[in-house]
This record gives C-alpha cells, sequence and structure tokens, in this order.
C-alpha cells in the first residue's frame, strides 16, 4: 500500500457498493488499484499520462474516473458512506454554507471558441449603436458554452466557484459547481436542496437540517423564506443596507430579523470543510475540461475525508 492509497479498513467499507460488472458483460479491472490511482491524482494534480506504472494503464484510471463521474457512482459512494455515518448518529445537523473559488488551469479551457472575427471588438462601428446579429448571436452562444462548463472570469482569470453545505464535524454534505462569478446568495437554495442522506433501513433520505449558519452573502428576503417555508431555523445576519432600508419602511418593514452571535461562531465548520477539501492539488486548481469530471475530482475528494475523519 503507497502513501495516500485506500487503507484496508477503508476498503472495506466501499467494496460492497462498487459495480460489479463491465459495461459489455466483462469484468472490471481491480477496482482497488484503479481507484487508489484517481486518488493519487487528484492528491498530486499530476497528467493523467504521469501515473505511476503501479495503478496499470492510465486510460483505465481516466476512463473510469470520467464514466464514474458521469453516472454518479462518485456520488453514490458518498451518499452510502454518509448514510452510515447518519445511522450511527455521528452527523452534527448544525450545518454551514458556504463557497469557494478555483482557478482553472489554461488547459481547463478546452470548449469550442467562436472565431475572432465574430466576437464585437470595443470600439468597433463607432458612430452606431447596431452590432450585426449573427454576432451577437456567436458571443452570446460563446457565453452559454463556457457557464456550461462552469467556467467564469473573475478575478483576473478563468474560475470555477464550489458551494457547499458542511455539517458540524466539518465534512461536505452537498456539493455544486458554478462559474467564478457567480453570487453566493441565489445558489443557497440550490445547494441545500442538494443535501440528501439515505437511511440504512426504511424511510425517506434525510434532507432538511436541524439548523443552518451562512454570512451575509445568503441574508436576502428569498432565502429567509424558504428556509421558513421549509421550518428550517438560521443564523444570518443582516446587512447593513438592509438594516436601514427596513428601518426606513417602518411598520411595512417586517420585524428584525432574529441573530444568535455566540451560535454564529460555528459557522467557521465550513471555512475548515474547505481548507482539507483544497488540500487535494487536483481540487485547488481545476485542470478537466468538463465540469462533470470536475465535480466527480471533488466528490472523490469529499468522500476520502468523509473516510477518514
Amino acid at each position: 500500500m503507497g502513501r495516500g492509497d485506500l487503507t484496508n479498513a477503508e476498503w472495506d467499507r466501499l467494496e460492497s457498493f462498487l459495480p460489479r460488472g463491465g459495461t459489455r458483460g466483462g469484468r472490471w479491472s481491480d477496482h482497488r488499484r484503479v481507484i487508489n490511482g484517481v486518488l493519487y491524482r487528484v492528491r498530486t494534480g499530476v497528467r493523467w499520462r504521469d501515473l505511476p506504472e503501479r495503478f496499470g494503464p492510465w486510460e483505465t484510471v481516466y476512463k473510469r474516473h470520467r464514466r464514474w463521474s458521469a453516472d454518479g457512482t462518485w456520488k453514490m459512494l458518498l451518499s452510502k458512506v454518509q448514510a452510515a455515518e447518519d445511522a450511527a448518529d455521528r452527523i452534527d445537523w448544525d450545518v454551514s454554507v458556504d463557497s469557494t473559488a478555483v482557478r482553472a488551469h489554461q488547459h481547463a479551457a478546452g470548449a469550442r471558441k467562436a472565431p475572432p472575427a465574430a466576437v464585437p471588438q470595443r470600439g468597433a462601428d463607432r458612430g452606431t449603436n447596431q452590432v450585426d446579429p449573427v454576432l451577437r448571436r456567436l458571443a452570446v452562444r460563446l457565453a452559454e458554452v463556457v457557464s456550461s462548463e462552469c467556467l467564469g472570469r473573475f478575478r483576473g482569470g478563468l474560475t470555477t466557484k464550489i458551494h457547499l453545505v458542511a455539517d458540524g464535524r466539518c465534512r461536505p454534505l452537498a456539493l455544486i459547481l458554478t462559474p467564478g462569478h457567480y453570487g453566493d446568495g441565489p445558489q443557497f437554495e440550490r445547494v441545500l436542496t442538494q443535501v440528501s442522506v439515505p437511511r440504512t433501513g426504511a424511510g425517506r433520505p434525510r434532507t432538511r437540517p436541524d439548523h443552518v449558519l451562512a454570512d451575509k452573502a445568503y441574508t436576502s428576503r428569498r432565502n429567509r423564506r424558504y428556509l421558513r417555508r421549509r421550518g428550517i431555523s438560521h443564523t444570518i445576519p443582516e446587512r447593513r443596507d438592509q438594516r436601514r432600508h427596513r428601518y426606513n419602511r417602518g411598520s411595512r418593514g417586517g420585524r428584525p430579523t432574529g441573530f444568535d452571535s455566540e451560535r454564529y461562531k460555528k459557522r467557521n465548520t465550513v471555512e475548515r470543510a474547505i481548507n482539507p477539501l483544497k488540500g487535494f492539488r487536483g481540487v485547488a486548481k481545476r485542470y478537466e475540461k468538463r465540469a462533470y469530471i470536475y465535480l466527480g475530482t471533488v466528490t472523490l475528494a469529499a468522500l476520502t475525508i468523509w473516510l477518514r475523519t
């Protein structure tokens, strides 16, 4: 067993959940060796072609990771481990929500681009505000292609943003990806709906936390209404401009939002969940062209954190 590989105890927790057969009736190659190869790449960030020979052909490791990222196998394994932890009452359901931006490597920008002449240049067509409709459509299509792979311009380069929900023990419960320039507040409802921990016995998956903590980026009325509708208590500070606007409206401004400063101190759990997640070099910098493969990489890193904490 090499450094960072699955231990026997970790392998025993995963082995029964892994697929049994190949796509054409054949047999998969050794799952443990392939998973260790993917873990090595996620941990070190090396090129797939530079994987050590002890993991077998690099094409096998890459294709297995790509396939399991696409069909949801990594997410299924994470759900199984979370279900076992919940059955043992080892999940703290006082959750925290936040996001972190990840710089994309230049090789991650592999989406097809429009030719340079198709993108309107600054200062072109001076004296008229009309832009060729064909060029406009091509520029819009280019922006859609980049956004579909969760790449966006933010702070000097292409970035991807990871939005996550962490439990009270600093472990990621749910993850989503957006382009780097997307705001945090509009993704609040979307990331919380991804929380779904199955029951080991009969019953529906658990989707509702006991309490939610978040910073001022999530203090919109829409997010508070969403939490009240689901019956979830929360601790989110109110921004100064929102407080002033509410005071100016008088009785029409509504009641002041409750805020427990002592409980809010626990919000640092999500920051402490992001730190080990970005300790994986394959997560701290995005090298994948396709968003679903990078999401699989982040999910595998989260799975490793759940196995080892």
